[in-house]
């Protein structure tokens, strides 16, 4: 099956050039570790759930992925030089992917991000030395993207602006990348993919390399139950402003997830697979057993983004949600 938008494309797996100064951290975005969920596989068995463990980049999270390939790209296009800023909104790990990957390579990063963003994030942008905008955070990630839109427009001559909501190399990272690494990892045996939206690059980028694979192979794309939510890193797609990369049609389910839910995932991660992760970890993972339960066989990979890190500051840690 041959994707349109893949035409007059290379897809091979990215590759950093042999120059790049302190290359050897940037050599380590990918190939990320496939875990077997088995104690809570064993809850659907015979069906096998695995996790994508994305915290392993360097960065700490799956948006290394994109945030190198899009600031390669910029190179190799001439879009980005020495002398240019990149510039771009963030809720989070891209922006973190991003003043990582500006400091080994020695570009000046500035990113508009909501005032209500982590306190741990802001404490490791800062450490890698990238200035911030802040942002109205009752706007959330929509207000970042629209203030990085008028920075560019006023002066377009000093960022390079990689606007990973709408930036097809924000997806083709996990085309070459994580849809490959998948299908390796699990020789070919996959038939279920459960991801969360965000940019959608992760999911629209691994879904399309998995179907080219094996059409038969289920997508199912995750996103929160309401437009208020506590899902960091995912976006309500009816209420948001929709990334250009977004496919609609790409997935052969969409599934909505509550915050408490995926609270609740996320502590029983912890306490049964030894496991911190953050929250879109645990939305993906509830959206992932609601649709292993009604399976009698089969191999569910699920995208983890995270660790539980950044989020330790948050009271859900502590509270008691509903006796569970």
């Amino acid at each position: 099956m041959t994707n349109p938008l893949l035409e007059n494309t290379v897809v091979e797996e990215i590759d950093v050039p042999t120059s790049v100064h302190r290359q050897w951290v940037l050599d380590r975005v990918g190939n990320t570790p496939l875990l077997f969920l088995s104690r809570i596989s064993q809850e659907v068995a015979p069906v096998e759930i695995y996790a994508k463990a994305e915290w392993f980049n360097p960065g700490g999270s799956v948006k290394d992925r994109a945030a190198l390939n899009m600031i390669l790209d910029g190179e190799r296009s001439g879009e980005l030089a020495k002398d240019k800023t990149i510039l771009d909104a963030t809720s989070g790990n891209t922006g973190i992917a991003y003043a990582m990957i500006g400091a080994a390579l020695g570009y000046k990063v500035k990113l508009t991000i909501p005032r209500n963003a982590g306190r741990v994030v802001l404490q490791i942008l800062e450490a890698y030395g990238a200035k911030l905008v802040f942002t109205n955070p009752q706007r959330g990630s929509d207000g970042a993207i629209v203030e990085a839109r008028r920075l560019y427009e006023k002066s377009p001559e000093r960022y390079f602006y990689p606007d990973q909501y709408n930036n097809r190399a924000n997806w083709l990272a996990h085309y070459a990348g994580t849809g490959a690494e998948i299908i390796r990892q699990t020789d070919g045996a996959i038939t279920h993919f459960v991801a969360g939206l965000g940019t959608s690059g992760t999911f629209v980028g691994t879904g399309r390399r998995l179907k080219e694979f094996n059409e038969e192979i289920q997508l199912i794309s995750v996103q929160p139950d309401s437009p208020l939510h506590g899902l960091e890193g995912l976006k309500h797609m009816e209420t948001a402003l929709l990334p250009g990369i977004y496919d609609p049609d790409l997935a052969d389910r969409n599934l909505n997830i509550s915050t408490e839910d995926a609270q609740f995932m996320v502590k029983r991660l912890a306490r049964e697979e030894g496991l911190l992760v953050g929250l879109s970890s645990g939305a993906a993972l509830s959206a992932a057993l609601n649709v292993a339960r009604n399976l009698t066989s089969g191999v569910v990979v699920v995208i983890f983004p995270d660790s539980a890190h950044k989020y330790f500051d948050q009271r859900f840690w502590s509270e008691n949600q509903n006796g569970r």
